[in-house]
Order: structure tokens, then sequence, then C-alpha cells
């Protein structure tokens, strides 16, 4: 008898307990749109030059790639780049004309891509989010610049030039 209250009890229980680990269409939507302001916010101290706020949202082992080869850097080498362009009050001004985000199973986890509206013209901004401790933090952050595909050949002409240059610093760096 006491087993068979025992059986019940953890029956009762183990299907009250969601254990899918799968997050609702609502919590989704509210982390969508928690990341979508974050993100929002991140752009914004960019162009408003706020450098704390920008480097707080990026966790400490974040890597931003950005659009030169060259252009892989740890949060504290990001920074240190960064940081004259702050100090002269303006940096960059990045505007979302659109953005995707994706929210994992777990909710722990988003990744996102973006078109934005840049002095470069129309680039795309990826990135994934780890939430830890209640706080979203940046990990990645990968910045490219669009190209029309009717122009890519034109681009590829003036790229191939570059990147030669470029393999020859990266050889006499790994030397």
């Amino acid at each position: 008898m006491k087993n068979l209250k025992l059986f019940i009890f953890s029956f009762v229980v183990l299907i009250g307990c969601d254990n899918t680990g799968e997050v609702s269409k609502q919590q989704a939507a509210e982390i969508i749109a928690k990341v979508d302001t974050l993100l929002n916010n991140w752009h914004k101290n960019a162009a408003e030059a706020n450098f704390e706020p920008y480097f707080e949202l990026m966790d400490s082992v974040s890597v931003f790639i950005g659009t030169d080869a060259g252009e892989n850097w740890t949060k504290p080498q990001f920074a240190a780049f960064c940081k004259p362009y702050f100090d002269k009050g303006k940096a960059w001004d990045f505007k979302a004309l659109e953005r995707n985000i994706y929210v994992s199973k777990s909710a722990d986890f988003v990744w996102f891509d973006e078109l934005l509206d840049t002095w470069m013209g129309v680039c795309r901004g990826s990135g994934v989010l780890e939430k830890s401790k209640g706080e979203w933090k940046l990990k990645q952050y990968v910045l490219s610049v669009s190209i029309p595909n009717e122009d890519v050949r034109e681009v590829i002409e003036v790229k191939m030039a570059s990147d030669s240059v470029f393999m020859e610093r990266y050889k006499q760096r790994s030397l």
C-alpha cells in the first residue's frame, strides 16, 4: 500500500512536470522582444559612443568578426580597437532594417541575423547570445558587407588583389 501511494504520488508529479524542455510560444515571443531591444540598444550605444553600455552586452569571451579578413577580435581586442572612436564621441551608426531571432528549445541561447543600414550601405550582421545568471550576453557577432549578386564579379576582382596582400601578411604572422 505504501509503495502504491509512492507510485501514484510520483506519477502525478511527473505528469504535472513539463519534461519536454521546450520553450512555449509565449516565452519565445518574450525572449525575442527582449533580445530585439537589447540589439537595438547595442547598436544605439555605438551610434551615441556609449562605450561601457556597448561592451556590457558582450560576454567576457565574446568574439567580434568584422568585414576585413583580419578582424577576428576577442572582447578586449575589440574594445581596444573601438576606444579611440568612442572617445571622439561617435563610433558607427547601424540601424536594423530587418532582424530574425531564433530561440533554442532550452531558452538559454538565441541566434540571429539582421540586415543593417550602415555607412557602408546595407550590411548583414549575425550572432549568438547566451542567457546566464538571468542576463543575456553576446557571445559572437559577425558583420558582413552585402554584395548584390550582379556585382559580385567586380567585387571579386578587387578582392583578389587585396586577398593576396592579406595572405602575404598572414603567412609572415604565422612564421
